[in-house]
């Protein structure tokens, strides 16, 4: 991040690195499996597994809460048709034109995902700094948003799995709670040891869920058939018409249906853009439909089953292995959501806007698969209390909403302007196509902003605290790095007295820095104590590039001083693995051999100490130096051989 910009901005910190593994093949790649059958069929199998569990699963509360939203406002029939139509129309816009058709054209290399858009839009030309900042912004609070989303989705989907259990009898409401703690605690703690085995489970379990959500919805709609006039959307305007109040505020239930959307963009770069979308429009979008329409037809006939939606279309005697199915969709979809937000933390890193934190890989060959300790403890205790304080899939859907209507707001701007200024898309085409889904956005996101004293604050306390989070430790880094800079020694003035101020000796010194136009505090620090320089010194700068992938022939970049010193540029993608060593030894071909075995890396251990006059503010200092002292040390972050690593601490005054 450029010491010199006071504003939010998508350019990586030089200091920060995400340890990302790369995808198994880009999406585009001709060789790529999607495109053949056999792969193609393999992948949407995939697809099914992981990017739809959790949208899978809102039928179990979506329509449910819509109903239950008009209810003593409009008549059954009126409330059930309108209900339906809001739904079926907010599958086919906001999900299917929306994302599948349109914003996964958006792909950032192959990559998706709100900061994967946000660095996307980042770089189209013409942008003031202005809107600049805006996107940086923007890409922030939609991050903290989805930090949201990922607390309340495990714990609305189980809830509302386990609660059929007091369908066929109440006697077990006092189980429903405790049975979903000690579930949220089996999935918790089973993340450090990897999900990869149980994951090649996903895509076949969730297949069979929504062919069990297809057959269960189609033997009710056969029955009344009639429901499926409810694609007409006057229904929807008939609720308006009848009341247009609680019309608007069963608009805070219609989203529940969509949550997850974004997963499909976001899990592009693993799948591909053509597995998910057919995988959207061949399986779980007509399951989907048929399951909803399904539950309409029931509550056509029993209007007092509107409490028990989803569970009205199910037999009785396949009650309860529903019931177990229901759960294991919902276990698959929490798993998807800890999953992503893994991702996102790392990605979050990547590019500045969290300090650095331990990531581990638990597959050596499944991409996606890692383990972050900070984040699943940080998950773990949210949902346990969100469980403890809701108690109920109905009382926490007055929670739930609100986060993915935020994102689905900074998504629609975001890819407006890469159509508009990278797509060159017609202007007229883009203010009525983008204008439209914002404004519907809008309309879902007022009213959910309505759910705020029922619960919907909870998902905006979440994110207010990590945005908090995330803008003091920009705004730290900002004023850490202008201060080290400010104290350094220019390296043009260091080389022209480096011959006549040390003994030299044999060997090679790495030196890491955050620049490599000044002497780096750790190799002035060796020379004040050791009075010594190595035979060659590489000051090296680790730099996150603001897209996926970096091509290996582009991965080094170095540059000889004379008297024996280097300069090495390492760039990196946000979804690649910052390996120092690793790309060290690709140097040979710039002239400089160099055998990492034997190599001494010098770092700087910092202490930070606040200053009376810091422009920081005396609360954010304090919370920039909390979060400093916690960061992963450097060594272990670029992954450097233990045994050839020399610390040398510092202090600097912020």
């Amino acid at each position: 991040m450029n010491p010199e910009q006071p504003l939010p901005s998508l350019q990586p910190d030089p200091q920060a690195g995400a340890i990302v593994q790369a995808p198994l093949a880009a999406p585009a790649d001709a060789n790529d499996p999607a495109n053949d059958k056999r792969g193609m069929s393999g992948l949407m199998l995939g697809a099914l597994g992981v990017v739809f569990g959790d949208i899978g699963t809102s039928p179990l509360y979506a329509l449910r809460q819509t109903v239950l939203a008009t209810e003593g406002g409009l008549p059954n029939h009126v409330a059930v048709m309108g209900s339906l139509s809001m739904i079926f129309w907010a599958l086919i816009l906001v999900v299917t034109v929306k994302y599948v058709l349109i914003i996964m054209r958006a792909d950032n290399n192959g990559e998706g995902g709100t900061l994967a858009l946000a660095a996307l839009a980042h770089r189209s030309a013409g942008l003031t700094r202005k809107m600049k900042t805006g996107i940086g912004i923007g890409a922030i609070v939609g991050l903290a948003l989805f930090f949201g989303d990922g607390m309340l989705t495990p714990a609305i989907t189980v809830l509302s799995a386990v609660e059929g259990l007091t369908v066929e009898t109440p006697r077990f409401s006092g189980l429903v709670v405790p049975l979903v703690l000690v579930i949220m605690a089996g999935l918790f703690a089973i993340q450090s040891r990897g999900t990869h085995r149980l994951g090649k489970l996903f895509g076949p379990v969730m297949c069979v869920w929504f062919l069990a959500l297809a057959w269960f919805g189609l033997v009710s709609l056969i029955r009344n058939p009639v429901i499926l006039t409810a694609v007409n959307p006057l229904y929807a305007v008939e609720m308006f018409i009848h009341a247009p109040w609680v019309a608007f505020v069963s608009l805070g239930a219609v989203v529940l249906a969509v949550t997850g959307c974004e997963a499909l963009y976001a899990d592009m770069g693993h799948f591909g853009k053509k597995p998910i979308q057919y995988a959207w429009l061949l399986v779980a979008l007509p399951s989907l439909m048929l399951n909803y329409f399904g539950q309409g037809a029931a509550l056509l006939r029993q209007p007092s089953d509107a409490g028990i939606a989803f569970f009205s279309v199910i037999p009785h005697w396949a009650h309860y292995p529903m019931v177990a199915l229901a759960t294991l969709a919902a276990i698959i979809a929490s798993q998807a959501v800890i999953t992503g937000v893994f991702s996102m933390t790392q990605q979050a890193v990547q590019l500045g806007q969290l300090p650095r934190m331990e990531i581990r890989h638990t597959s050596a060959t499944d991409y996606g698969q890692i383990y972050v300790p900070r984040m699943n403890a940080f998950l773990a205790v949210g949902v346990v209390l969100i469980v403890l304080i809701f108690k109920s899939s109905g009382a926490l859907a007055a929670a739930y909403g609100i986060a993915v209507t935020g994102v689905m707001v900074i998504d629609t701007m975001n890819a407006s302007l890469v159509a508009r200024r990278q797509w060159r898309w017609n202007r007229m085409l883009v203010l009525v196509l983008f204008g439209g889904m914002g404004l519907s956005d809008l309309i879902f996101f007022t009213s959910n902003s309505l759910k705020i004293p029922e619960g919907g604050w909870l998902p905006l306390l979440i994110a207010a605290a990590v945005f908090i989070g995330m803008d003091t430790w920009r705004r730290g880094r900002r004023v850490h790095l202008e201060k080290v800079r400010s104290e350094s020694l220019p390296l043009n003035l260091f080389l022209e007295r480096a011959d006549k101020t040390a003994l030299r000796v044999a060997g090679l010194g790495v030196f890491l820095a955050s620049r490599i136009d000044v002497v780096p505090g750790a190799l002035l620090h060796n020379l004040k104590h050791n009075k010594i320089l190595h035979e060659r010194v590489v000051i090296a700068n680790v730099v996150v590039q603001d897209t996926p992938l970096v091509p290996a022939a582009k991965r080094v970049e170095v540059e000889k001083l004379g008297k024996g010193f280097y300069t090495m540029r390492i760039l990196h993608g946000f979804f690649e693995t910052p390996d120092v060593p690793r790309a060290m030894e690709d140097a040979r071909r710039f002239g400089l051999a160099l055998d990492t075995s034997t190599v001494t890396f010098f770092i700087g251990r910092e202490t930070v100490v606040p200053d009376p006059q810091s422009e920081l503010g005396r609360w954010r200092n304090w919370m920039y130096r909390i979060m400093a002292s916690t960061a992963l040390s450097p060594a272990r972050f670029y992954r450097l051989p233990p045994n050839r690593v020399v610390e040398l601490g510092t202090q600097t005054t912020i």
